[in-house]
Order: C-alpha cells, then structure tokens, then sequence
C-alpha cells in the first residue's frame, strides 16, 4: 500500500509495547485532525489497529540490557534496512520516533540528510546514561515531545526545541477506589507481583519474587498473591516457572490491564519500568527491583548519571519507594521491605500521598492530542 499523491505521509517508529500503545493513540489523534493522513513504520499490534502499515513487527526488536542486544542484532539490522529503504522510497514529510534510542537515531541521521523533519515522542533517558547523546540528539531531531516534567528543562538547557506533552499513562482510567486501603481490617493482605512484559525479565525476575513470596507466606497469617500477566504474554510460560517454584503460598495470575492488580493489592513488588508510573497514579505503594546480566548491569553503572533508577523516585527527586537493584534484589530482601511495609500502616498511608504527588506532576490528560497538536504543526507549516 502507498499514500496517494495528494495525502501526507507520516512514518512512525515504536520498538516496545509501551511505545506502540502510545504511538496508537497519537496517530488516532492525528487522524482526527486529518484523517487523509498515511502512515507506515515499525510497531505492534495497537498501531497496526490504529491503520498503520506495519512495516516490521517490533517485537522482532525488543531488548532488554546491553548484553543481551547481542542475540537481536541480526533483526536490529535487518529492521534498520527496511526502515532507511522506506525513507528514501516514500520520503515521507514527518517521521515521528518513539523512545528506542539507538535505533531510531540511527535512522533520524538519514531523515536528516534527505531533509525530513524528525519528531521525537518519549525521550531517550540520556539525562539518565550516556548523556553525550544530547549533542546527537540535538542535531538530527527538530522538536522533542517529553513526558517527564524535569526533561523540559534538561532540553531547554541544550538549546534543543522541547514541549513537555503530560505523560500518556494519564490518558488511561486510572481512578478508581483502592478496595485494599478501604478495607485496612480485611483479613487477606494481597500482594501484587509484576514480573515484566519481556520473555527474559519474566524469566530473571520471577523466581525471585515467587520466592520472596514463600518467605513472607510463612510470616504473614493470612496473605494472598496476585501476579500480573502483561498483553502478549504467554499464561503456560508463567505457569511453567510458578509450577516450579510452588509451595504452600496462594498464587492467583491476571492477564491484561494491570488496574485489576492494583485495585486489589496493599503492596506490589514490580520490575522497573513504566508499570511502576501505573503504580504511583493508582496510588498503590511499591517495591521496585531489577535485575540484569552481571556484565550489562557493570557497564550500566559505569555511565549511569542519576541516583536513582525507579521514575518514582526520579520524579520527586528522593526514594519515597523502595529500589532493591541485582544483588539486592534477593527474596529475602524483597520479603523483609514488603514486611515491614505492610505492617506500618501508617507509614503505607503516608506513601499514598505522596504516590499522588507524583501523579500531579505527570500532567494532566491529553498528550496524545498535544503531540498531534505538535506534529500537525510540523506536517503544515513550512
């Protein structure tokens, strides 16, 4: 399929899940600014229902760690062929890029050289690690669109055009009443356990929660745990590693929209992430972990600029939650924080609060329609 002469075209690039329900929702929002529009690129199954042509599956793409990029590079690369053949055979007035750095800067450098303009949705976290990237970033993109408010101001420092857009998290319905907080007495403390959305994360950190489990299984009287199968995750791949780790503690597993874990949990032992964003707008207190290989986390820490990983905790700039990192990430750690967490109420109540800071900081809804707002301006004006 090609755009027909008098239509614009606008390519869009999403590697990961989170990016490919983001960028769904900007091209719907597009579309009802212009719904003449084309659009073609790399991302899943959201932008593919949103009337994109698929160009590459992003799951094809997707890592996680620097190591474990290896194992991807023969579909990175065959992915970035397809991508730069498009750019040069549509030569589309707008590309948009969402996230995926190393990727879609790769192919920001050619729409520079045959003078498409570039957008930038959900930065890089390059205020995080390998900040020199701001120099590359600043030449090859004409506007970024962030979603973290101290982001503005990192861009606005490097002279590179910025609007911070709200986080599209907001876009979704996350208030609700909190059954587990209304119902402080409720003989059943549930814990929610969000392993990851990745194959590999799930693997690596599982274990280790469903282990964290058993510990506090026996500590805790009456104590419920629910874990979290994110979209595209396979049920019977869970079931295997609960199957082999089971013991005497209550496991229940949810597919789809988290909201159903957080409505029901007191605590969430969750991997680092967007997930833990979700967390801190439905107000639900966390524990954030993280493991990777010991040769990706190594070379991670050599070039990480911030004091924190979690957003939460970057966000309010202290650890207001939990961050149990590789070796800390251990089951006996993680039973012991989501111990003594349960059993300070009021210090859970306290964390609530300041969970809802963090959501008021995030911006209010509609970023989807404020970077189409952005990108309709780029796409028009000359």
């Amino acid at each position: 399929m090609e755009p027909l002469s008098e239509q614009k075209c606008v390519m869009i690039i999403a590697g990961e899940a989170s990016g490919d329900l983001h960028g769904s929702r900007l091209v719907t929002a597009m579309r009802k600014r212009d719904n003449a529009l084309f659009f073609c690129g790399i991302g899943g199954q959201a932008l593919k229902a949103a009337g994109v042509e698929i160009l590459v599956d992003a799951s094809e793409l997707s890592v996680v760690g620097i190591t474990e990029a290896f194992s991807k590079i023969p579909d990175l690369l065959k992915g970035l062929a397809v991508a730069k053949k498009t750019l040069k055979r549509l030569h589309p007035d707008l590309l948009i890029l969402i996230d995926f750095p190393d990727f879609n800067l790769n192919v920001a450098a050619l729409a520079k050289k045959l003078g498409i303009r570039v957008l930038y949705y959900i930065s890089p976290q390059i205020w995080a690690w390998r900040p020199g990237r701001v120099k590359k970033i600043g030449k090859l993109v004409d506007h970024m669109a962030v979603i973290l408010p101290f982001e503005e101001d990192f861009y606005r420092k490097h002279k590179i055009p910025v609007t911070f857009v709200g986080h599209p998290l907001l876009d979704s319905n996350f208030d609700y009443k909190k059954k587990a907080f209304e119902n402080p007495d409720s003989d059943i403390s549930v814990i929610g356990l969000l392993p990851g959305s990745r194959d590999r994360e799930i693997a690596r950190h599982l274990p280790i929660m469903l282990g964290a489990a058993q510990i506090l299984f026996k500590r805790i009287k009456h104590v419920k745990f629910i874990i979290s199968l994110a979209p595209g995750v396979k049920r019977k791949i869970v079931k295997e590693i609960v199957n082999k780790h089971k013991g005497a503690a209550d496991f229940e597993m949810v597919s789809g929209n988290v909201k159903k874990i957080f409505e029901r949990s007191r605590v969430v032992v969750a991997v680092s992430g967007t997930v833990t964003l979700e967390s801190a707008i439905s107000g639900t207190p966390m524990v954030i972990i993280y493991k990777v290989s010991p040769i990706s986390y190594w070379l991670g820490r050599t070039m990480i600029q911030v004091k924190h990983i979690g957003l939460v905790n970057l966000i309010t700039g202290k650890k207001i939650v939990p961050e149990l990192l590789q070796d800390q990430a251990s089951p006996i750690r993680i039973a012991d924080t989501v111990f003594h967490m349960l059993d300070d109420a009021s210090g859970l109540e306290k964390l609530r609060h300041e969970l809802m800071q963090v959501k008021d900081a995030l911006g209010g809804p509609g970023a989807s329609q404020r970077v189409a707002d952005i990108a309709i301006g780029m796409l028009y004006d000359a």
